[in-house]
């Protein structure tokens, strides 16, 4: 499955859920595959969309908060994984879109290329719930199994990559103030 393909099988899943998107190409198919309010892109910010997604689960638990992440993204940040396993946020989903490449920069190996597992990284770091799916049926069956279990949740999604998408404005702070509004403040 490629990227694009599986954020389009996950769109409608995503309901009125709130989704922070990594910088680069995470965006760019969130963007194409259906744009909306309670979208937030991040720009400038490689390896934060976890930590986002962390404090935003925290401050409202009782919406859920869905990361759509790269695994350089998260390479970089290993350490939200120790801290959502400590603070166990029972609404946070991190799905990691792992295509073993830095697909911004230029295509560069990650260490996922090279034998780096980002589940057993999260299992270590005390997150239970853990799913590595290499398909589109795995993925939709992970996401039902969100559906019924709570968090925090890691889906390691192996994807390929996929056409150029589109890009979502670089205006952050229209980017901000509309998710604002969509998530009631």
């Amino acid at each position: 499955m490629n990227r694009l393909e599986a954020t389009r099988a996950l769109s409608k899943w995503f309901g009125d859920d709130a989704v922070i998107a990594s910088l680069g190409h995470p965006a760019y198919d969130l963007f194409t595959a259906g744009d909306r309010d309670a979208n937030f892109y991040t720009w400038g910010s490689m390896g934060l969309a976890s930590s986002i997604g962390l404090g935003l689960a925290m401050a409202q638990p009782d919406r859920r908060v869905i990361v759509l992440d790269g695994d350089g993204s998260l390479l970089m940040n290993l350490g939200s994984l120790a801290t959502i396993g400590w603070v166990q946020p029972k609404n946070l989903v991190l799905i990691v879109w792992d295509n073993a490449l830095y697909g911004t920069t230029g295509g560069q190996d990650t260490a996922t290329a090279h034998g780096a597992d980002l589940a057993a990284a999260a299992e270590a770091m005390g997150i239970r719930a853990v799913a590595t799916v290499r398909s589109l049926d795995e993925l939709t069956a992970a996401a039902a199994r969100v559906d019924g279990a709570p968090g925090p949740w890691v889906i390691i999604a192996k994807v390929s990559e996929n056409s150029p998408t589109s890009k979502p404005t670089l205006d952050y702070v229209l980017i901000k103030q509309r998710f604002m509004k969509a998530m009631g403040q």
